[in-house]
């Protein structure tokens, strides 16, 4: 199967301090060890992009422009430090819009896999809510679960078989040890 392997990380909570339909640039606040464990990954190989509900542009608390203006201040930010996001995929919508692209739905990890040539096969997904093990599911990806953000309150709601960890640099230790375990026992004797 060709394609690149990938983690595809949630936003807010999982790598910035989430203070409620987080927009302004006064609240960007990175999460210890998220640029780190970013690093990492991406010194092993996996490419990074963002997969996030933005849910305020659709209530109308903020507009796309304030996102795009947080986010760009937020990629040149983590890119100062060598850290480079390829891409942010997002959706806009209320949670009762019904769309294809709100996570859990799987229309923004397809997206990413056609423009990204995303493995999915060998891609994470990592966040600190269920919808975000959920959408790994969908998608035929591997998750972690982190406990900053939401995660800690929303833990017992997950299956048992979803690794859970403290935050986002566990979450790179994580994948990259499992990752070199599979291709290890890919390879042959």
């Amino acid at each position: 199967m060709g394609g690149r392997p990938y983690v595809l990380v949630d936003r807010d909570g999982t790598l910035l301090q989430d203070s409620g339909f987080t927009h302004r640039i006064a609240e960007y606040a990175p999460l210890p060890g998220a640029i780190e464990g970013l690093r990492l990954l991406q010194e092993t190989g996996f490419g990074i992009a963002l997969v996030t509900n933005q849910s305020g542009i659709g209530r109308g608390y903020f507009s796309e422009e304030d996102f795009e203006r947080f986010q760009a201040h937020f990629i040149e930010d983590f890119a100062a430090h060598g850290v480079r996001i390829e891409a942010t995929y997002f959706c806009p919508h209320r949670p009762d819009a019904g769309c294809a692209c709100r996570k859990p739905a799987t229309g923004l990890l397809e997206r990413a896999q056609r423009e990204l040539d995303i493995d999915l096969e060998r891609s994470w997904v990592v966040g600190d809510s269920p919808e975000d093990m959920e959408l790994a599911r969908r998608a035929g990806c591997r998750g972690v679960y982190v406990l900053t953000g939401s995660g800690a309150s929303r833990r017992e709601v997950l299956e048992a078989s979803v690794p859970v960890v403290e935050g986002f640099l566990d979450a790179a230790r994580h994948i990259v040890d499992a990752s070199a375990r599979c291709s290890s026992a890919r390879e042959p004797q």
